[in-house]
C-alpha cells in the first residue's frame, strides 16, 4: 500500500513539476528573443536577495509541519500567522534596503525592481501552509493544477508586456503574477483555513526543528545564488545574463526531478523513520530511479548544447553555450545531494543536516575565492569539484545511520552512467550528420539518444528501468481490462 501511495506521490509530483517548470520553460524561451540578456542578468542580481528574504518567510515550519505527525489546527494557525509577519518583516527590510543594493551594482534600476519584487514575499507567506499540508497528504495532483495554471497565467502576462516595450519590468510582472495565482488557487484548492487561535508553546514545540531547517535553508539559499552576485558585482550584467539562461535551461530536468523525489520521499520517509531497513530499501530506489533519469539527460543536454540554444533561443545566446556544458556536469549528482539530506531530515537529524551545510559552504566560498580571478568558466570548474566532494559529505551520515554509504551508491548507479555515457557518445556521433538545418540536427540527436538509450536499458535488463516497464505494463493491461467492460 505504501508503495502504490509513493508512486502515486511521485507521479503527481513529477508531472506537477514538468507542466510548471515545461509551461515556465517554454514562457522562458519566448521572453529569451522577445528580450536582452541584460535585462534577464538585472533580475538574477536581485535572485540572492530574493531568496534570502524567502528562506525567513517559510522558517522552516513547513518542513516541521510535514514532518511532526501529531500536528493539530492549533499547530497550523500559529504557523500561518507567523509566516505572515514574518513575510511583511522581511518585505519591508528589502524594501528598505533597495538603495543599498542598487548601489552595490552600481544600477539605479535595480531600488524600484527590488521594491515591487519584494510583494513576493508578502503574497508567499499566505501559502506556506497550505502547501505544506498538500505536501503531507503527497496530494500532488492538486499542486499540479495550481502550478500549470499559475505558471500560464503569468506567463502570459509577461510576454504580452514584453511584446509591447515594458522590457525588464515584464519579468517582474510574471514573477508577482505567478505567486499571487499561485496562492489565490491554493485557497481554492485544499479547504483549510485558519481561525483565530495562536500558540507560542506550540511553535516552540517545532522550534527546534524547524530553527534548524531555517539556518540550512539560509545558507543553501545563499550559497545557491552566491555565483551570482560574484559575477554580477565582478562581470556584467549582460555576462551573468548568459550565465543564468544556462543554469536554467540546465536545471529545468535536474531540478525537476530532484524536486519532484524530494518531495515524495521526505513525507514518505518521515511515516516509515522507525524502520531504517525500509527506508534503506526506499532510498536504495529511489537513487537508482533518479540515476536512471538524470544521467542520460544531463549527459544528452550537454552533447546538444549548441543546436538546442540555436534553435530555442537564437544566435544572440551562443556565448551560454560552454557554460551550460560545464553545468550539466556539475547536474549529473545534483538529486543525490538531496534525497541523502532528505534522509536525515525524515529522521529527525536537522542538526546533522546544519552541520553538513556549514561545512559545504565553506568549500563553496573558497573554490568561488581561488577560481574567479580567471573568469566564469573557471568558476564552473569549481562548482564541479565542489559538487563531486559535496556529494561524498551529504552521504557520510547516510552511511553512519542507514547503512548505506557511499560506495554502496555508486556500485548501485555506475551500471547506469556507463550506459548513459555511450548514449552521450552516439548522439556526439550523430551530430556529424550532414544536416543543414539546426532544427533537424537537434531533432535527429534526440531520436538516436532516446531509442539508444532505452535499447541499452533494455538489453543490459536495468533494474529500475523493468521495474518501469512492469509498471506501464500493469497499467495497460488495467486500462484495457477495464475497456473490456464498455
Amino acid at each position: 500500500m505504501l508503495r502504490n501511495h509513493t508512486i502515486k506521490g511521485l507521479f503527481w509530483s513529477f508531472l506537477e513539476r514538468i507542466g510548471q517548470q515545461g509551461v515556465q520553460f517554454v514562457i522562458s524561451i519566448i521572453l529569451a528573443r522577445l528580450l536582452l540578456p541584460e535585462q534577464f542578468g538585472m533580475i538574477a542580481m536581485l535572485t540572492i536577495f530574493m531568496a534570502i528574504a524567502q528562506s525567513f518567510v517559510m522558517s522552516g515550519f513547513g518542513s516541521a509541519l510535514i514532518q511532526k505527525q501529531d500536528t493539530s489546527h492549533l499547530d497550523e494557525c500559529s504557523i500561518f500567522y507567523f509566516n505572515i509577519l514574518a513575510g511583511f518583516f522581511v518585505a519591508g527590510t528589502l524594501f528598505l534596503a533597495a538603495p543599498w543594493i542598487a548601489a552595490f551594482y552600481r544600477i539605479p534600476l535595480l531600488a524600484p525592481l527590488t521594491r515591487v519584487l519584494s510583494l513576493n514575499l508578502v503574497i508567499n507567506a499566505f501559502g506556506v501552509v497550505h502547501t505544506a499540508l498538500l505536501t503531507k497528504r503527497i496530494d500532488f495532483k492538486a499542486q499540479m493544477k495550481v502550478s500549470f495554471v499559475a505558471t500560464a497565467l503569468s506567463g502570459s502576462i509577461g510576454v504580452a508586456l514584453a511584446y509591447n516595450g515594458y522590457g525588464v519590468w515584464s519579468l517582474v510582472a510574471q514573477s508577482i503574477g505567478s505567486n499571487l495565482f499561485r496562492t489565490a488557487l491554493l485557497w481554492v484548492f485544499l479547504p483549510w483555513r485558519p481561525t483565530w487561535i495562536f500558540s507560542l508553546d506550540s511553535l516552540r514545540s517545532m522550534f527546534s526543528f524547524g530553527s534548524k531547517l531555517l539556518f540550512s535553508g539560509l545558507l543553501e539559499s545563499i550559497y545557491n545564488n552566491l555565483y551570482l552576485i560574484v559575477i554580477g558585482k565582478l562581470f556584467s550584467a549582460t555576462d551573468l545574463g548568459y550565465y543564468t539562461r544556462a543554469q536554467q535551461t540546465q536545471q529545468l530536468p535536474v531540478e525537476n526531478l530532484s524536486s519532484s523525489v524530494d518531495r515524495v520521499i521526505f513525507p514518505v520517509f518521515s511515516s516509515i523513520q522507525d524502520d531504517k531497513e525500509r527506508m534503506k530499501r526506499g532510498l536504495r530506489k529511489s537513487l537508482s530511479a533518479l540515476a536512471m533519469v538524470n544521467f542520460p539527460l544531463m549527459i544528452g543536454l550537454a552533447v546538444v548544447a549548441k543546436p538546442l540554444v540555436l534553435v530555442m533561443l537564437t544566435k544572440k545566446w551562443l556565448p551560454c553555450v560552454p557554460y551550460l556544458q560545464l553545468l550539466c556536469v556539475v547536474g549529473l549528482l545534483y538529486p543525490f545531494h538531496g534525497i541523502n539530506l532528505n534522509a536525515l531530515i525524515a529522521l529527525g537529524r536537522s542538526d546533522l543536516v546544519f552541520r553538513l551545510e556549514i561545512y559545504k559552504k565553506a568549500m563553496i566560498t573558497a573554490m568561488i575565492f581561488i577560481t574567479y580571478r580567471w573568469g566564469i568558466v573557471a568558476m564552473i570548474y569549481g562548482q564541479i569539484a565542489t559538487s563531486i566532494i559535496a556529494y561524498y559529505i551529504n552521504s557520510y551520515y547516510t552511511g553512519k545511520l542507514l547503512s548505506y554509504p557511499i560506495t554502496e551508491q555508486i556500485r548501485d548507479f555506475a551500471p547506469v552512467l556507463g550506459l548513459a555515457s555511450i548514449m552521450g557518445c552516439g548522439v556526439y556521433l550523430a551530430g556529424y550528420l550532414s544536416v543543414q538545418s539546426a532544427t533537424m540536427l537537434l531533432l535527429s540527436q534526440v531520436s538516436i539518444g532516446v531509442v539508444l538509450y532505452v535499447f541499452l536499458c533494455s538489453l543490459t535488463r536495468i533494474s529500475s528501468f523493468m521495474e518501469i516497464v512492469s509498471m506501464a505494463q500493469e497499467k495497460y493491461q488495467s486500462i484495457h481490462h477495464r475497456g473490456r467492460y464498455f
